[in-house]
């Protein structure tokens, strides 16, 4: 019974929620599977997320791949200084579920790895667009950036991809 009402008050409370935020433009948004997509990034239809500041573009699994993985125990990266290329693998995530690759989004040069998911895989889980980062690439081709989707294109993608699951 009382799990019944906890999750009738938290469906009210997201419902008031969004309603009482209609009217302002989010920083993220979330799909019907609840998985949170962020304005300002471009992703992969493999999952991947893709931020791009000035010269760097940060990258790792979106939340919605993650929870589909299931709890991440290993994860493996590139080193610095390796190229990655757009399509390819570049590292892996391994989870209680499966082990999965981790395609590039982008083509270009590592110039930094997140080496604190060797100790703490789970960041991935708990915070897949900040502290679960994966590499940082200097793009060598830009303009692949084009050809990513934005949150609303990729939102779309995951609802359509589930449905036919």
């Amino acid at each position: 019974m009382a799990l019944r009402m906890w999750a009738s008050s938290t469906a009210n409370a997201l419902k008031i929620s969004s309603a009482s935020r209609a009217h302002l433009s989010p920083a993220f948004s979330l799909s019907r599977c609840f998985s949170t997509v962020l304005d300002g990034l471009k992703y992969a239809t493999s999952h991947e997320w893709v931020k791009h500041e000035g010269s760097v573009a940060t990258i790792g699994i979106t939340d919605h791949a993650q929870d589909h993985l299931g709890e991440v125990v290993f994860v493996e990266l590139p080193d610095s200084g390796s190229s990655v290329s757009k399509g390819t693998s570049f590292g892996a995530v391994e989870s209680v579920k499966a082990t999965s690759d981790v395609n590039s989004p982008i083509s270009g040069e590592v110039v930094e790895v997140n080496t604190n998911l060797s100790e703490k895989p789970g960041h991935i889980n708990s915070s897949p667009y900040e502290e679960g980062w994966m590499i940082k690439v200097k793009p060598s081709n830009p303009s692949e950036l084009e050809s990513l989707m934005g949150p609303k294109e990729y939102t779309r993608f995951c609802e359509e991809e589930d449905a036919a699951h």
